[in-house]
């Protein structure tokens, strides 16, 4: 192993250390209990967000990514998963008062636990600790959070394959075929 990749892997072991983890299963609660699920943020963010949107389908949840010229409208009953490190991104703010005007449900991943997202949130998943991310030469830009994210997504994904039992056949089957 190389001494860049130590470096990223025992920053992303402090972080997830420091993050509470009880809150993958509040997250897959509300998931479970949405008509639909609605997943978006900006940037790097948008990339994590992706992958999590990816695995909720392959698990057979009726998933869109906010922004796309096919997403439907969102209503009550709705969830909607924001992943924004510093919560307050202005691109997706309106999104956030969208969403609770029309009495949907409201999750922001953050490494900040208050924040214009996470203050209107139903429930504010805080990534690490408000001191988890100092800057480290290595790894710029919010490289900490996205990937800490990513990691804390798809450890949620697993929970859900172990809870309900899923196989990798079944989440095969509705995998992409027009790629």
């Amino acid at each position: 192993m190389s001494s860049s990749q130590k470096l990223i892997l025992d920053k992303l072991t402090s972080i997830l250390a420091e993050t509470d983890n009880s809150k993958s299963a509040e997250l897959l609660k509300l998931v479970e209990g949405a008509g639909r699920t609605f997943i978006g943020g900006a940037g790097r963010s948008l990339l994590v967000s992706r992958f999590f949107a990816m695995r909720l389908v392959h698990a057979g949840y009726n998933v869109s990514m906010i922004g796309e010229v096919v997403t439907p409208a969102i209503k009550a009953g709705d969830l909607l998963v924001l992943v924004s490190g510093s919560g307050g991104t202005e691109t997706l703010l309106p999104f956030v008062k969208k969403a609770k005007s029309v009495g949907a449900k409201l999750v922001v991943i953050s490494m900040k636990k208050t924040s214009p997202m996470a203050d209107a949130a139903d429930l504010t998943i805080q990534i690490g600790n408000d001191s988890s991310f100092p800057l480290t030469n290595g790894m710029p830009m919010g490289s900490q959070f996205e990937l800490s994210t990513l990691l804390f997504l798809e450890a949620t994904i697993a929970d859900l394959i172990f809870a309900k039992g899923l196989t990798e056949e079944g989440m095969r089957a509705i995998h992409a075929n027009l790629e």
